[in-house]
């Protein structure tokens, strides 16, 4: 039997599941420090269950915690950003195009040093122990924990990131250091961006997980305990306090990864409707699809993989303003059951619309009564509109799709929608973020430059083949179940040895878990 919990702006879900059974699912609202509401759904699960913590072979938790931290400038750790790359990268130093807020409370020290290569392994210039060795008094003066190292193409040629960490790691043992290479793609900037991110998360990861871990064991469960990542897959709870800044968007991969399971649809939209947005994504084979460009987190470019998602602010607990006739983007969020007015507040929802134009059964009907049909129709008609225009704006050719939606406020969406072949609403519809943790697999991933000069392309494609798959298996997935889900080749006709840049996912069960 598995858990999985997600944790939402709103609410926080946790399921039972044996194999494709859904044996008992909870949702309870978020706590102000994450933990508690863990805690508390996972309690309800198991008292629904009446079973033994034995039982439960593994925990999958998807989580905003480091999001959270980043948006709202929080609990982030003063960091170093080390570039291997002069004389080449000076023009534009790291953290260059960072909010100035965010660089003024993590950046402590910023240095380029001589370094880096060429994608075919030639270096830009040679490591100087020197300058590394007046890098760690500056670091010990500047009492820096945490540092990020990145080197131009790294992701194909990692030996200078890896050797100057071991450098300042011999220096300083207790410093934890985030390569570039282990997070992001081709591009420096973004790359780099990714690792500083990771590099502030460091001690909050550490201790967010040690306290999932300890709330396990005060249940008696000694189950291994998993995190999910963006991109649909898990990571294990030691790997995830290395690489906090992986989890970024999991909530919404959860999602669409549930509603897939939940629906047997694996190529739709998903509208994931909760209490304070509404997230559109697209699946492609049971998987999100990426976003193929930059994305922005906390106001920070960063090139690692993300899901493409588009949000827009409507879900359960958004506000009515009656006198605009307008609705969100503006939500009670988890405070939806002490002030919608269908449950006794005062406060006019989303929610409190539904009910009173009979599109949902639930809280008190009686309450919302007095509202004028002509404002309900029409502020139902704005909710479908915006809707409507979200399904087209995921959409990359004019054909209808199925379009699956999930989440504790998709009683909002009517049956219809224009650009939807039909709407699915799959069982257990509410819980599909949780669902889509408790179901996630391990995934290994190759996206690095090749040289075809004196190879055959077969050769070059096997060899990317092979390195996901043994990147799937290093990362906990069952060998027989490992499967290529994506492939990419983009030839490289700016570089000369006719490069291929390569990109390959291997996805597997996780090995053990039932």
């Amino acid at each position: 039997m598995r858990i999985g919990i997600d944790v939402g702006g709103t609410n926080t879900d946790a399921v039972a599941l044996d194999g494709r059974a859904v044996l008992a699912w909870a949702k309870r609202p978020t706590t102000p420090d994450v933990t508690t509401g863990i805690l508390q759904a996972l309690q309800a699960v198991l008292q629904q269950l009446q079973a033994s913590p034995e039982d439960i072979h593994a925990v999958m938790i998807g989580t905003t915690h480091f999001t959270n931290a980043v948006v709202q400038r929080q609990a982030l750790d003063r960091i170093a950003v080390i570039r291997l790359g002069a004389p080449a990268t000076t023009a534009i130093p790291p953290l260059e195009d960072w909010p100035d807020d965010l660089r003024a409370v993590v950046a402590a020290l910023v240095e380029i040093l001589p370094g880096g290569h060429q994608f075919d392994g030639t270096e830009i210039a040679p490591l100087d122990p020197h300058a590394v060795t007046a890098l760690v008094t500056a670091l010990q003066t500047h009492g820096v924990r945490s540092i990020a190292i990145s080197s131009v193409f790294s992701p194909a040629v990692p030996d200078h990131e890896r050797t100057v960490a071991q450098w300042l790691r011999d220096a300083l043992p207790d410093v934890a250091i985030t390569l570039s290479h282990e997070i992001g793609r081709i591009g420096l900037l973004e790359r780099e961006n990714a690792a500083a991110l990771n590099a502030c998360l460091v001690s909050l990861a550490q201790r967010t997980i040690a306290g999932f871990q300890q709330a396990l064991e005060r249940l008696g469960i000694r189950a291994p305990l998993y995190l999910s990542q963006n991109d649909g897959t898990l990571m294990t709870a030691e790997f995830a306090a290395r690489y906090p800044v992986l989890t970024f968007a999991s909530g919404p991969t959860n999602s669409m990864r549930g509603a897939a399971f939940l629906s047997g649809v694996h190529d739709a939209i998903v509208l994931d409707v909760g209490g304070t947005t509404t997230d559109a994504g697209v699946l492609v084979r049971g998987f999100p699809r990426e976003a193929s460009f930059a994305v922005e987190i906390g106001g920070v470019r960063t090139n690692f993989r993300m899901p493409d998602v588009l949000s827009i602010g409507l879900g359960g607990g958004s506000i009515v303003h009656l006198e605009q006739l307008t609705v969100g983007p503006q939500s009670v969020g988890y405070r939806l059951v002490e002030c919608a007015r269908i449950f006794g507040g005062t406060c006019v929802t989303a929610s409190d619309i539904a009910v009173a134009a009979g599109r949902a059964s639930f809280g008190d009907p009686a309450r919302v009564r007095d509202l004028d049909p002509a404002i309900v129709q029409h502020l139902v008609e704005r909710i479908d509109q915006q809707f409507a225009e979200l399904v087209d704006r995921m959409k990359l050719k004019p054909d209808p799709l199925p379009v699956i939606v999930v989440g504790g406020g998709s009683v909002l969406v009517p049956d219809t929608l224009p650009g939807a072949s039909t709407i699915v609403r799959p069982p257990h519809a509410a819980v599909a973020n949780a669902i889509g943790a408790a179901i996630a697999q391990v995934s290994g991933e190759v996206d690095r430059v090749f040289s075809l000069e004196g190879r055959t392309r077969d050769t070059v494609l096997a060899e990317a083949r092979q390195e996901a798959i043994k990147a799937a298996y290093a990362a906990g997935a069952a060998r027989e179940t490992i499967e290529i889900v994506e492939f990419e080749e983009i030839p490289l006709a700016y570089l000369p040895s006719n490069a291929v840049r390569i990109r390959v996912k291997a996805v597997g069960d996780l090995r053990g878990a039932a």
